[in-house]
């Protein structure tokens, strides 16, 4: 399904939503007393910390489907930076929001920052290696299982997850996430998809930092002069049939325009369901 087609909609109900959206990204942004770490304290990605959360705050409800009662899980959820913006979302009596990270200092600030203030939003440190971020860390990602129980949550969150994971570590993590997601429930994760479009940059526009080399035989797509988890694409299909491999059906599947094409989002964004039991 493609994203125009998702957000065709008539109807005053529809506009209802629309404003409502907008008013809450507006004020997220406008919101001085919101918490927000000191710059050089962010470890998660570029762009401004608030405008980034304040964006996929609108992404989650228009595209993904996010309610205020839900129970959200957050894979890798560095310092908060899409938790800050759901403290506005997510209703303090029934909305859930739990997130990790193997990044102590990230969870640290969040714990320190955010719990105290919105105990409904609970942070906590998962010791899982990872080359970049924790190459000291006790947990293989090959191995991974996270501490949940099945079926908990109705909504995980994977922003800039599957971008710094080797391919195995991506099915064992989307294996995980189709065990805690209810019936119904829906992955939101950003990658970025490495077609021929991406790959030749036809349109010239496409980020000058990414300019992907494909790694032998593939999937895996790395940029030259960084260090491979810095920046991972995956072939064209590869995560479709990761997704389908774990028992996930896609309901959208969008091209951000890190590829140079226009969308009002930048890495690639899938949106995907979990329907019935698991097999």
């Amino acid at each position: 399904m493609s994203e125009a087609v998702l957000r065709h909609e008539i109807g005053p109900a529809a506009t209802v939503q629309e404003d409502r959206v907008a008013w809450l990204m507006e004020a997220v942004l406008r919101n001085r007393f919101l918490p927000q770490p000191d710059a050089g304290s962010v470890f998660v990605g570029d762009g401004d910390f608030r405008a980034v959360g304040a964006e996929f705050l609108g992404h989650f409800i228009r595209l993904g489907g996010l309610r205020p009662e839900h129970r959200v899980l957050d894979i890798g959820c560095g310092i908060g930076r899409m938790a800050v913006p759901l403290t506005q979302y997510l209703d303090v009596e029934k909305g859930r929001y739990s997130g990790f990270d193997p990044v102590e200092g990230g969870i640290a600030w969040c714990r320190r920052f955010i719990t105290t203030a919105y105990p409904n939003f609970t942070f906590q440190r998962l010791d899982i290696a990872h080359k970049l971020y924790n190459p000291q860390g006790k947990i293989s990602g090959e191995a991974l299982k996270l501490p949940y129980a099945e079926r908990q949550f109705d909504f995980v969150i994977m922003t800039s997850v599957v971008t710094h994971l080797p391919p195995d570590e991506v099915l064992v993590h989307l294996s995980e996430v189709a065990r805690l997601l209810k019936p119904g429930g829906r992955l939101f994760m950003t990658a970025f998809v490495v077609d021929g479009i991406a790959a030749e940059n036809t349109s010239g526009r496409r980020d000058p930092r990414l300019g992907f080399v494909r790694d032998g035989d593939g999937p895996c797509w790395f940029v030259p002069d960084m260090p491979p988890l810095a920046a991972v694409g995956f072939d064209d299909g590869f995560l479709d049939q990761a997704l389908e491999r774990a028992g996930l059906v896609i309901t959208l599947k969008s091209f951000g325009h890190w590829r140079g094409q226009d969308a009002d989002h930048y890495q690639d964004l899938y949106v995907a369901e979990c329907r019935g039991a698991q097999r």
